[in-house]
C-alpha cells in the first residue's frame, strides 16, 4: 500500500514562494492542520497543500483570511462543496465589481492626466514661442 505524499513546511514555503512563518500563521489561524512526524515535525498532506494553494490564490485576489476560511468551509462542521462554490462565486463577483470600479477610476485618471499634460505642453510651447505639438514625445 503506497503512502500519501507529504511535504515539510520548508518544501511548501519554497514551492509557493512564501515564508515558513506565513505557513505557520495559517496553521495558527486554523486554515491548515498538518500532521506531526514522530520527531514532532509538521507534515503537510495533499489536502493541506491544496488548501494552502487556495488561500494564497484568495489572498492574491484580495480576499481576507476570514473570507478564505469561509470558502474553505471552516465554519461548518462538514464542509459542503456546493456551498463553498457559491461563497467563492459571490466573493469573486464582489472582487470583479471592485476591479471594474478601480479600472474605471484609473481610466478617468489617465484621461485627466492626459488633459493636464496637453495643457502643460501647450503652455510650454507658448512660453518657448513654438507650435504645441513640436515638443511632444513619441508614444
Amino acid at each position: 500500500m503506497a503512502t500519501e505524499p507529504t511535504w515539510s513546511v520548508g518544501q511548501l514555503a519554497q514551492e509557493f514562494g512564501i515564508s515558513t512563518r506565513s505557513i505557520r500563521f495559517y496553521e495558527e489561524k486554523g486554515l491548515i492542520k498538518p500532521a506531526r512526524s514522530n520527531g514532532g515535525y509538521r507534515r503537510y498532506n495533499k489536502r493541506d497543500r491544496a488548501r494552502l494553494k487556495l488561500i494564497l490564490r484568495g489572498k492574491r485576489f484580495g480576499l481576507s483570511l476570514e473570507q478564505c476560511a469561509d470558502i474553505l468551509g471552516l465554519a461548518a462542521m462538514e464542509p459542503d462543496e456546493a456551498q463553498q462554490l457559491r461563497k467563492a462565486l459571490a466573493y469573486g463577483q464582489d472582487i470583479q465589481a471592485d476591479l471594474e470600479r478601480r479600472l474605471n477610476d484609473l481610466k478617468a485618471m489617465k484621461r485627466e492626466m492626459q488633459a493636464v499634460e496637453k495643457r502643460m505642453r501647450e503652455r510650454l510651447a507658448q512660453l518657448e514661442g513654438r507650435e504645441p505639438d513640436a515638443g511632444k514625445r513619441a508614444e
